[in-house]
């Protein structure tokens, strides 16, 4: 290379901090970019724009077929190539990215490869790292987003994602497809658990702290991994519930609700950007120049690279039929913007014969390559492309990750009813429990994104609910098969019997969604549904423990909202326990025993079945100007809900009358814990604008705070509104701050201020 070893090092020094502060891009990055792109062919520049999938993954995928690849095989996925094809790529340099490595020796393995190339570029290694890099056998799973949204805690969000990028790149992936920033608005669609709920300030602030986590500013570059903002835009609400149809609504709600997160991810300098599978108001996300070019990056100031989702590109063709053929998919995808192709070998050939027939200039690749390449030096890669394999065994599932995860998990669980103070359970009056359910001893805690993990690092709710309880207390299970779509009916009755001789049972049901139990599946990625009642005959096993005459405590494990109507009105208790993670089943049992009080809260509405579909709190104000009739039209638990076994009082709220340009002004409630034990509260603020010339919100959440009080203490609890926090999507789809009246909510204090225009 011409560019000295020196000048090397210190561009690999160079860190997120300043792109993050808005800073100019590094001078010393750009001349290394520079010089290599001026090195490199066509080939070896396009070459950086195509990513595939591990080799140790296709070996595997072949076996699981019946057959052991050898190097001469045609590889599966790709049957015009062999495996030796595949490493001849990459010792080539026509191989920018891998997916699916979960292995540091195999990461060592490819990279080796990398280097026998004639400029020695490093490979950037990708994975689905989405809460925890699960995908790795021996990881920390932390609760899955939808659970972390629960927790309302930035620094804890952020605090166990740095952990995700320490353990992601011990095991030789640098980049992580996370977080997904899609607002989920519809409890049908599977993926609803990899979001952070329904309110675009929650999914911004939880998107931000998760990009910083990862990204670690301050950190050496080889103890990072770049963070990849996901999806764009809206597939969360699908015209069907189904993942990848089509999304069709108005731009004002598009940069109302779908937008803020992305541009808030954007400002904290999130490195990379995935489309969506699906097309919006008809125009597929993989080449929709509008979103990408003048919306993302032109308003928004994306600088790093976007890649595509899985296959996409191609579906422009075989999907969507916005395309004739491959040649035509690769073209509409790099004019809309496109830099990464994931998955598939075809693009490669077609994205050089585009640029040879010169309907694609090379100055558009090289535009690509510049931004790919960046991100490289500044992770360090060029300078330290392989990893210590020792080190991932160190770094996996520490004690302090493990510390990190319980706390999560202990957040993120949420009390939704408790009559009669049936929990924390009384030793004395629940001397006999019975636990059962079909998810009541298996892994499915984990949630999506996750491979087999070892049994003895995840604590089922089983195993917590026994550690938990007190001497004297006997846990007894009733096994009655561990399917979430099959329970059969003899052990529906069976399981009711024991219920009969027991003073209390627990029943844990829910969602399936382990993506290595295809067969058993009820959410996850492309497992979506079209109600949304506890899948199979777990209502029935429900139904048929309440009616054994005891007590009944239902424990859901869910990714999407459940809306079960029944369960809500005839259990004693009910707790959404959505996915925690490694050890949830400990968290779990503390709360259910009291050695925790609980405190996570809704980050999404529950509605009472799918015929309610839209439903989330912060609806314009006619939606419920007619009510539906023979049912309410009150969902089952509206977000923010969540009870805690201690009670708080709010008083004083305090505000300023008036808040001006540029103003942020604090906003103080007095808060006091009146019942019998230690807590957290979680405060929450709302806003409503009370005269506007385009509809808002009944209410809109603008900031929010834990804070921890032992019993009967007061504490003074300061939120934050900030004036540009108030601006309405106006007339010509651009923000505007209209002055007027406006009232703040919290808890169950309220005041008015007026806001002044600029």
């Amino acid at each position: 290379m011409t560019f000295s070893r020196s000048l090397l090092i210190a561009s690999i020094l160079f860190s997120f901090a300043a792109r993050t502060a808005g800073a100019a891009p590094d001078p010393r990055v750009e001349a290394a970019v520079s010089d290599l792109v001026a090195r490199m062919t066509l080939e070896e520049k396009v070459g950086q724009m195509c990513q595939y999938v591990g080799i140790e993954h296709l070996k595997e995928a072949a076996k699981r077929k019946g057959k052991v690849a050898s190097n001469n095989d045609a590889i599966g996925m790709y049957p015009q190539m062999t495996f030796a094809q595949l490493e001849e790529k990459v010792r080539r340099g026509e191989v920018g990215s891998f997916l699916h490595v979960v292995t540091a020796a195999e990461a060592n393995r490819l990279q080796e490869l990398a280097r026998e190339s004639r400029l020695q570029i490093p490979l950037i290694i990708g994975i689905d790292a989405i809460h925890g890099n699960a995908l790795v056998r021996g990881a920390t799973v932390y609760p899955a987003p939808i659970g972390l949204a629960a927790t309302f805690d930035d620094a804890l969000v952020e605090r166990l994602s740095r952990e995700t990028a320490r353990e992601t790149r011990a095991h030789g992936a640098q980049w992580a497809f996370s977080p997904n920033l899609d607002v989920a608005r519809d409890a049908r669609w599977g993926r609803v658990g990899e979001t952070f709920g329904e309110d675009p300030l929650l999914v911004g602030r939880l998107g931000v702290a998760m990009v910083r986590g990862l990204q670690a500013p301050t950190a050496a570059p080889e103890d990072r991994v770049l963070a990849c903002i996901k999806h764009a835009l809206a597939g969360s609400q699908p015209v069907n519930g189904l993942n990848g149809a089509p999304t069709d609504l108005s731009e004002r709600t598009l940069r109302s609700v779908f937008l803020p997160p992305y541009f808030a991810a954007i400002r904290a300098g999130a490195g990379s950007l995935m489309t969506a599978h699906n097309e919006l108001n008809g125009v597929p996300c993989h080449a929709n120049p509008w979103l990408i070019e003048e919306v993302l990056r032109g308003e928004g100031g994306f600088a790093g690279f976007v890649v595509s989702d899985w296959m996409d590109v191609q579906r422009l063709a075989t999907v969507h039929f916005v395309a004739a053929d491959l040649k035509e998919t690769a073209y509409q995808t790099l004019l809309g913007g496109m830099d990464m192709n994931m998955h598939g070998p075809g693009f490669f050939q077609r994205v050089v014969e585009l640029v040879r027939e010169g309907r694609v200039p090379e100055a558009r690749i090289d535009q690509s390559v510049r931004r790919i390449l960046r991100a490289k030096f500044e992770l360090g890669l060029f300078d330290r492309p392989l990893v210590d394999e020792a080190h991932a065994e160190q770094v996996t599932f520490s004690p302090a990750h493990q510390a990190t995860a319980l706390e999560a998990a202990r957040k993120s669980i949420v009390l939704l009813k408790n009559d009669a103070g049936t929990l924390p359970l009384d030793p004395v009056r629940s001397r006999r429990i019975l636990v059962t359910g079909p998810l009541a001893d298996t892994h499915a805690i984990l949630g999506d994104w996750v491979l087999p993990q070892p049994e003895d690092q995840v604590t089922t709710p089983l195993e917590g609910i026994r550690q938990a309880a007190p001497a004297g207390v006997e846990v007894s299970f009733f096994d009655c098969g561990r399917s979430a779509q099959r329970v059969e009916p003899s052990a529906i009755t069976a399981a009711a019997a024991a219920a009969a001789t027991a003073d209390l049972t627990v029943v844990v049901v829910g969602d399936n969604e382990l993506r290595y139990e295809e067969n058993d599946k009820t959410g996850g990625e492309n497992v979506d549904r079209s109600d949304i009642e506890l899948p199979g005959n777990q209502l029935a096993l429900v139904q048929a423990l309440v009616a054994a005459g005891k007590p009944v405590v239902v424990v859901l494990v869910n990714g999407r909202p459940l809306g079960s109507e029944w369960t809500v009105e005839r259990c004693a208790a009910l707790i959404e326990a959505f996915q925690p993670g490694s050890l949830g089943g400990q968290a779990l049992g503390e709360i259910l025993f009291g050695v925790v009080n609980p405190s996570g809260r809704l980050p999404i509405t529950i509605p009472r079945h799918a015929g309610q579909i839209q439903v989330h709190y912060n609806h314009m104000p006619s939606q419920y100007f007619h009510k539906y009739v023979l049912t309410s039209s009150d969902p089952l638990f509206w977000f923010g809900h969540g009870l805690s076994y201690t009670s708080f009082r709010y008083s004083n709220l305090r505000l300023p009358a008036r808040i001006g340009p540029g103003e942020s002004v604090p906003v103080t409630v007095d808060i006091t814990n009146t019942g019998p034990r230690a807590g957290e509260e979680l405060v929450l603020m709302y806003v409503r604008d009370l005269v506007s010339s385009a509809t808002t919100p009944v209410k809109a959440l603008k900031d929010y705070q834990r804070v921890a009080l032992a019993s009967g203490e007061r504490k003074t609890v300061e939120l934050r509104i900030a004036h540009d926090q108030l601006a309405l999507i106006g007339a010509n789809l651009k923000p505007v701050i209209e002055p007027g009246m406006f009232q703040v909510f919290v808890g169950d204090q309220t005041e008015k201020f007026e806001l002044v225009a600029p």
